[in-house]
């Protein structure tokens, strides 16, 4: 179960076995049915998960009561709602599993005492933090001048499973699009 979790690490920082058994000893396994939720708007998020298996889903709801979705995490990726894991404020978005999953879990103060304590694991949190801007940036920036032809084909190069693990109603929430407008360009494509 800490396999993944453990190569992770490997790939990102060089790192003995016995540091990546400590980190490894602070996260807990926990599976999840379809579409469970592990916090809801309001919430104070407590938690990092890392994915197994499954996918989580990061998403907000506007005031039409429409969703937007911020970030999926797939096998061997992080997720949490960092804003409010950081700030201990409450959350203004949710986190969904989409799919059966299985989880390690760690909650904020053993996550935090890691990244204080063991150079390693803090090198990969700021990573983590760098590579999630940046993916907010290319996201934010690069789909405000783009037709919704042209968002499709950015998933598509950027980030194939969304358009074939989820839903055509989370995908169009990600992109900004309609399901129905999504699915018509799927269809051209």
């Amino acid at each position: 179960m800490y396999r993944q979790l453990e190569q992770y690490f490997r790939v990102r920082k060089e790192i003995d076995q016995k540091t990546l058994s400590y980190i490894s000893s602070f996260f807990k396994q926990k599976k999840t049915k379809r579409n469970e939720f592990l916090l809801t708007e309001g919430e104070v998020c407590k938690h990092y998960y890392f994915v197994n298996k499954g996918c989580l889903r990061l998403f907000g709801i506007n005031q039409d009561g429409e969703e937007g979705t911020r970030y999926f995490a797939f096998e061997g990726a992080f997720g949490t709602a960092l804003p409010s894991l950081i700030n201990q404020k409450p959350a203004f978005e949710f986190i969904q599993t989409i799919e059966s999953s299985e989880l390690l879990v760690i909650n904020r103060d053993d996550y935090f005492h890691l990244v204080e304590t063991v150079p390693q694991f803090g090198f990969i949190y700021r990573q983590i933090l760098e590579l999630a801007f940046i993916q907010a940036q290319e996201r934010i920036y690069g789909f405000q001048g783009l037709e919704a032809l042209e968002k499709v084909r950015w998933v598509m190069t950027n980030q194939p499973k969304l358009l074939t693990r989820i839903s055509n109603k989370m995908a169009a929430s990600y992109l900004g699009l309609t399901p129905q407008t999504l699915s018509r360009i799927k269809s051209k494509l």
